[in-house]
């Protein structure tokens, strides 16, 4: 048994602690404010397809990878709020869908299938679609989860299975860097690696009288901008701006603007929603878009640099430590987080 202390409440520290708990290991976890951060903001798309870009295959590998394990991972949690009703991803104009078109082209190139439909097709799968909406695609196996929900059932799950919540920092065999943006302040090492990306995101809720909010997530392509809206409970979550500026918190008007008259573009309807929270959001990003995962010296493992998929890839990473901790094989996919990859001739060491 490993005595093992988890610096980070988010979405990933918890997942570590829970899972390496169940395994025997005794484990603390420090964190001022768990279950907030940037996972207590997040849309919660689980989304490996639609986030997929050229240049990051390893990431939409590993993505995957941790989509198979989702379903048990929530059957385990109990009631994850684990949503399979999948995603639309939808565009305005000929711009917007000729980068659909690539995308479609992308991934079936490695081996992932949607399916392109036109405007009305979509709207015939989700009727509150506008008219704006030309054509699209539908990705039945993009899901999401409710953010919150999942935070509060891993925080039930760790503390049953014997993770202590620490008011300081306690001694151990191994300590496990799981704080996000601020990761870089904890290990010389991550001072170069991991930063802060700055995201707004609102959550409206549907009013008497409003169209009912989607079944699946919504997401757009709107004069080259993203945006998204996630299903909650009688509303939607909407997001998300990105750019850089440090670890300032406060949601900018400009950012808000936009992200409302996107999403006003895919869903007319949304106008008579109330906005009910807005929110800014620290995601930890790295240098390739991948995370680290893995040993940075003996006794120190890193699981941070998660960018926008810490909730897709809470799954993989909590298995990866949690072998890593056994002295097992990790998941091939996850070999590619190794934070090796910035060492010798890396450019960021």
């Amino acid at each position: 048994m490993v005595h093992l202390v988890v610096i980070g409440g988010g979405v990933i520290g918890l997942s570590v602690a829970w899972r390496a708990a169940q395994r025997g290991h005794g484990v603390s976890l420090y964190d001022p404010h768990t279950a907030r951060g940037a996972s207590w903001v997040a849309g919660g798309m689980l989304a490996p397809v639609t986030e997929a870009w050229h240049g990051e295959e390893s990431l939409l590998d590993l993505g995957s990878a941790s989509l198979e394990r989702w379903p048990s991972f929530a059957a385990d949690l109990g009631d994850a709020g684990l949503s399979t009703a999948g995603t639309i991803v939808a565009a305005l104009d000929q711009a917007d869908r000729a980068e659909l078109d690539r995308l479609a082209a992308y991934v079936a190139e490695r081996g992932r299938d949607v399916d392109a439909l036109t405007g009305r097709a979509l709207r015939q799968l989700e009727p509150a679609l506008g008219p704006a909406v030309r054509a699209g695609l539908h990705v039945p196996g993009d899901l999401s989860v409710d953010n919150r929900q999942l935070l509060s059932a891993l925080r039930d799950a760790s503390a049953q299975a014997g993770v202590r919540f620490a008011a300081t920092v306690p001694e151990a065999d191994v300590t496990v860097i799981a704080a996000g943006a601020w990761s870089g302040s904890l290990h010389p090492l991550l001072e170069k690696l991991v930063r802060p990306v700055k995201g707004e995101i609102l959550r409206l809720e549907a009013r008497s009288g409003a169209l009912p909010p989607p079944t699946r997530t919504i997401r757009g392509h709107v004069e080259g901008r993203h945006v998204y809206l996630v299903p909650r409970a009688n509303g939607l979550v909407v997001g998300a701006t990105q750019y850089e500026s440090g670890f300032d918190l406060h949601p900018k008007a400009g950012g808000v603007r936009d992200l409302l008259n996107d999403a006003e573009q895919l869903l007319p309807g949304i106008t008579e929603y109330a906005l009910t929270e807005v929110t800014a959001g620290l995601r930890p990003g790295s240098p390739d878009n991948l995370p680290l995962v893995g040993w940075l010296e003996p006794g120190v493992i890193v699981a941070t640099g998660h960018y926008r998929n810490g909730l897709l890839l809470a799954p993989i990473t909590a298995d990866t430590v949690v072998a890593l901790l056994e002295d097992e094989p990790i998941p091939p996919e996850a070999k590619a987080a190794d934070p090796i990859r910035f060492t010798e001739g890396s450019p960021w060491k």
